[in-house]
């Protein structure tokens, strides 16, 4: 974790410039300094007045300024941060770090830092994918510029594709890597996920099931391994490639997947994220059931599945930290305020799935635990997976 280190963050001309106003909060948060850099373009999308207050430190601007510069402002300004970050980095910006101008007090600073550098590039698909900015931005890695993002999604111009700015969690995680490469807060942890849905045999073609895509458990998954944890993913059928780092297991039913989920006992944590099938038929028929013209369809009987949250919060081998996930179409906070007491786990991640949630890219949830309800804005899968897991990581620490 960064405690105790010093920033330099440049912020640029980008609409995505006030996501630097939550990633000075999460460094301050973690115990960093963060000095802050505006150029004019910045300064175009974040006022000062908002970057110093979260920052605690003055905002510089000005190359020229008599009393910055009395000390060789920009030299010392250069050499004085364990790391300099340029969060947007737009494509005028890193236009300018390729070829070395140095026509402001940020670009002035690039050029004569010695210090590591990162950047998180972010403007519309067309510009990222350009010849020009994709030879600035080789020519810039092959200097030793660290890159974060971009990331695939929506834009201020009612368009989408690679050029979104990366999430300032992703970005802190990106940070916290390079002033201590060996820091993994998780490291020595063992975090067991679920993910996806369950699919329940009717007959050997036909099964009930539900709409889960497993985004949002991967993500978690994924999202753990890069803070260090060795993670065991038991993923339902899903189209989704097993994430990086990660020991998938997969399974069809929930039968499987309390098996599955005890087998990789004992763990830290248990990451509840599936969308585990209530029912199942109550039997299975060996052949395929047939359409008799004329006939009433068969009776369908259905009894209860296994309950793997509250097994596992009960568990002889019981995780410390048990996590489930409530997917509700209506009363989402109370109904996950119910079902944590019901199940004995300690979190809830609720979320309103009566809209485009499953299978879509975003999410809005509640984090319940015993002390209250935390209301996280809609956000993008990953960036849920990336806070949950600093969550957890703050958890253990």
């Amino acid at each position: 974790m960064p405690a105790g280190k010093h920033v330099l963050l440049v912020v640029s001309g980008s609409v995505s410039a006030y996501k630097a106003l939550e990633l000075t909060r999460l460094l301050r948060k973690a115990g960093a300094r963060v000095t802050p850099v505006l150029t004019a373009g910045g300064a175009r999308f974040v006022t000062p007045n908002a970057l110093q207050a979260i920052a605690g430190e003055p905002v510089h601007q000005d190359l020229w300024s008599l009393q910055g510069e009395a000390d060789v402002g920009h030299i010392r300004l250069a050499r004085m941060a364990d790391l300099v970050a340029v969060v947007p980095a737009s494509a005028d910006f890193l236009a300018k770090m390729a070829h070395g101008l140095a026509d402001d007090l940020a670009s002035t600073v690039l050029l004569a830092t010695d210090r590591p550098v990162l950047v998180a590039p972010a403007m519309n698909w067309a510009m990222w994918a350009h010849p020009a900015t994709r030879a600035n931005m080789a020519a810039l890695t092959a200097r030793g510029v660290q890159a974060i993002g971009p990331n695939d999604g929506a834009m201020a111009e009612a368009e989408s594709g690679p050029g979104r700015l990366a999430e300032p969690s992703e970005i802190f995680a990106a940070i916290a890597a390079l002033l201590d490469p060996g820091a993994k807060p998780l490291a020595g942890r063992h975090i067991l996920v679920t993910s996806g849905p369950t699919h329940e045999p009717i007959d050997p073609v036909r099964y009930i099931a539900n709409r889960s895509s497993g985004k949002q458990g991967h993500a978690i998954a994924a999202a753990l391994a890069g803070l260090g944890a060795r993670v065991t993913l038991v993923s339902g059928p899903v189209t989704l490639p097993d994430p990086p780092g990660v020991t998938t297991m997969r399974i069809e039913s929930a039968r499987d997947m309390l098996a599955a989920c005890e087998a990789a006992l004992p763990a830290d944590a248990a990451i509840c994220a599936a969308a585990v099938a209530d029912w199942r038929s109550a039997g299975e028929a060996t052949q395929k059931l047939k359409k008799i013209p004329g006939e009433a369809p068969p009776p369908l009987a259905l009894t209860l599945n296994p309950d793997i949250l509250a097994t596992l919060s009960r568990h002889a081998r019981r995780p410390t930290l048990v996590v489930g996930f409530a997917a509700e179409t209506e009363k989402v906070v109370a109904n996950a305020i119910a079902k944590r007491q019901r199940k004995g786990c300690d979190w809830i991640v609720a979320n309103d799935v009566s809209g485009d949630v499953m299978g879509g890219a975003e999410n809005t949830v509640h984090i319940v635990t015993e002390s209250g309800v935390e209301d996280w804005p809609r956000l993008p899968k990953p960036e849920v997976a990336a806070r949950l897991a600093t969550r957890i990581a703050e958890f253990f620490a």
